[in-house]
């Protein structure tokens, strides 16, 4: 049995970024489905795994983590001689990485993860989308990726000339964003349409995609 351990569901973004993570590392992991339905993830033992009582939990051996961009992040430097690179070993290549992703968590998901919630999520639970909610955050995910499309000009992905974790941590929205009315922020702007069908295009990616189908 693999000793690497993701619990979550292939639903969750979050989950999701780690389990493309692994892929693109090559290293075999097991799911432990947590039923968020049935608030398995806002109790014991789950809240022992990860307080915040949200999704993923992750472990390898030993080590206990959560926090999907932290586990990312401990899997790309604990495993860099595994699978695909994903972390620059020049320091200022990486500095630039991790402006990046810094731009990711704290622009770039502030619009497009509520736009995944009330686009993509609701519905599948048959919840009401909120049509402020959507309105607001599209005008702040344009203005997000009219600074992408400057940035790929420069380069062939968002934090350099190689896919990095900068790249990876954009996919679960991206994917879920382009089932949606949204995606037509994404086609409009040329570099950053590209861009998209690169990385979704990934066998790593494609292999959450299709853990995230049979669930």
């Amino acid at each position: 049995m693999a000793t690497i351990k993701v619990h979550g569901n292939a639903i969750s973004t979050a989950a999701q970024r780690v389990m493309a993570c692994l892929h693109e590392k090559g290293l075999p992991f097991e799911l432990v489905l947590v039923d968020m339905r049935a608030g398995e993830h806002k109790r014991e033992p789950y809240l022992s795994l990860n307080p915040f009582g949200q999704v993923p939990a992750f472990e390898d051996g030993d080590l206990k983590l959560f926090e999907s961009r932290a586990v990312t992040q401990y899997i790309a430097h604990a495993y860099a001689d595994k699978g695909n690179q994903l972390i620059c070993l020049d320091p200022k290549k990486m500095a630039t990485v991790s402006v990046w992703m810094e731009v990711e968590a704290h622009q770039f998901d502030s619009a497009a993860a509520k736009l995944t919630w009330e686009l993509a999520i609701k519905p599948m639970f048959g919840m009401a989308t909120e049509a402020t909610v959507v309105e607001e955050n599209k005008v702040k995910l344009a203005k997000v990726l009219d600074v992408y499309e400057a940035r790929l000009a420069q380069s062939k992905y968002i934090g350099g000339d190689s896919f990095t974790l900068a790249d990876l941590h954009h996919l679960p929205c991206v994917q879920y964003l382009m089932t949606t009315q949204v995606k037509e922020l994404f086609d409009s702007r040329p570099r950053v349409s590209a861009w998209c069908r690169e990385i979704l295009a990934r066998p790593a990616w494609l292999k959450v995609s299709a853990q995230r189908g049979s669930q």
